[in-house]
């Protein structure tokens, strides 16, 4: 009797050897999943709320979406011109880039 109590405690103690480093991995990993995920919530709301340095960048890509959407869903024969002026607002930002690095 005393070796079958013996075996079945070696075998829980071996399983719990097993068992709670992989718990304890698992755990440490989503912690830091977690972690990285409110990172990039704080980073978006920084972004939006325009008080980081990708401010203006969000700013100015979520006004370019807002034209591609409406772009998208009219039906005007003024699609044309439209893209042509998203077109110069792109040739624009590619001259004050130019200008930014010169100075």
């Amino acid at each position: 009797m005393d070796s079958d109590l013996m075996g079945i405690f070696a075998f829980i103690l071996i399983l719990a050897m097993i068992v709670f480093p992989f718990a304890m991995f698992t755990h440490r990993r989503s912690n830091e999943h977690e972690e990285r995920k409110l990172e990039l919530l704080a980073r978006t709301e920084e972004a939006k709320s325009g008080r980081g340095a990708d401010g203006e960048a969000y700013r100015k890509l979520e006004k370019r979406v807002r034209v591609l959407e409406r772009i998208a869903t009219d039906k005007g024969t003024d699609l044309a011109q439209q893209i042509e002026h998203l077109r110069d607002l792109d040739d624009l930002d590619t001259l004050t880039a130019a200008k930014e690095k010169v100075q």
